[in-house]
């Protein structure tokens, strides 16, 4: 693997590995100092901007997703940046390179959590005809 290839392809991994680390919610085993905040769980959400047939989402297509399907179902806020992610195409055994939104957001550890982010998730596949939104959680201690 070249390094320009391993650099884009290691935040694949690493999402990849971590999303089977993650305590079933309301399991965190994470013992929180006072001045850290109670345990959380993080969640990166990983959103392929390339839609098959229609090319990249816009924008403006972003922000109406985020006002109509983030912004209700993680009302207590998130953080968005652009990044550049690659996947493998399991039919063809292609890498795939495309614009990327990762969304972070630190929420309660209990399974309403996992709602709200199962369902933006779902939202966007449904609404970008994409295959899946990659995803990794992890244990954490948070104050806001």
């Amino acid at each position: 693997m070249t390094k320009p290839l391993l650099r884009s392809a290691l935040p694949l991994v690493v999402a990849c590995l971590l999303t089977g680390c993650v305590p079933p919610p309301g399991k965190t085993q994470s013992r929180c100092a006072a001045a850290l905040g109670p345990p959380v769980l993080v969640f990166n959400l990983f959103f392929g901007r390339n839609v098959p047939g229609l090319g990249n989402v816009t924008d403006k297509e972003w922000r109406a997703f985020l006002d109509q399907e983030v912004t209700p179902n993680l009302p207590h806020g998130y953080t968005v940046f652009d990044a550049q992610g690659a996947w493998m195409n399991p039919v063809n055994d292609k890498t795939l390179r495309e614009p990327t939104r990762v969304l972070m957001v630190a929420l309660p550890d209990v399974p309403e959590s996992a709602a709200a982010v199962t369902r933006v998730r779902n939202a966007y596949q449904v609404r970008f005809r994409q295959g899946l939104v990659g995803m990794a959680a992890y244990p954490a201690c948070g104050s806001f």
